[in-house]
C-alpha cells in the first residue's frame, strides 16, 4: 500500500507509544502488527475495514492502539504537545521505514494484534479464539482474531 510521510511519522509515532522499551526486534515486531493490518482486507471486500485504512488510519483508529487513547500518558508526546528525545524517535522511525520497505521480514507470523499482559489488568476478550503466533519482549501477539 502507498503511504505517505505523515504515515511513517504517524507509524514512529505510535512504536514509540507502543515498543519504545521493547528493543529494535520489539519495535519492529510492533511495525509489522500494524502492516499487516494495513496489508489486510477482511472479508476480502475492498470496503473499509473497522480497524482503519492505511497507516495513519490503522494507528489512530479509537481503542486500537492504546498510547493514542486521549488518557494515555504517552498521547502529550503523540500529538506534539511534549518533545520525544530525538534519537529515540530515530530508532523508531528506523523501526517503521524497515516494516514498511520490507527491509526486514515479519517477526510476528502474520500477527495483527498484540497485548502486554503486565499493562493489562486482564487477558483481552480478544486472545480467545485468536491464534497466538510468538512473544517479542513484554508483547503477545496474535493472528486470526474473531
Amino acid at each position: 500500500m502507498p503511504h505517505t510521510d505523515r504515515d511513517i511519522d504517524t507509524l514512529a509515532r505510535t512504536i514509540w507509544g507502543e515498543a519504545r522499551n521493547q528493543g529494535r526486534g520489539g519495535m519492529i515486531a510492533v511495525a509489522w502488527c500494524i502492516r499487516n493490518r494495513v496489508d489486510m482486507d477482511l472479508h476480502d471486500d475492498g470496503k473499509p475495514d473497522w480497524w482503519g485504512e492505511g497507516y495513519t488510519g490503522v494507528c489512530r483508529a479509537p481503542w486500537q492502539f492504546s498510547c493514542w487513547n486521549k488518557n494515555d500518558p504517552n498521547f502529550p508526546y503523540l500529538v506534539s504537545q511534549k518533545l520525544i528525545p530525538a534519537g529515540q524517535f530515530m530508532e523508531c522511525r528506523e523501526a517503521a521505514l524497515a516494516a514498511i520497505n520490507s527491509h526486514e521480514p515479519d517477526p510476528t507470523g502474520g500477527a495483527t494484534h498484540y497485548y502486554n499482559p503486565k499493562a493489562v489488568s486482564k487477558t483481552p476478550a480478544w486472545v480467545k479464539g485468536s491464534t497466538r503466533t510468538t512473544q517479542i519482549g513484554a508483547h503477545i501477539f496474535f493472528k486470526d482474531v474473531p
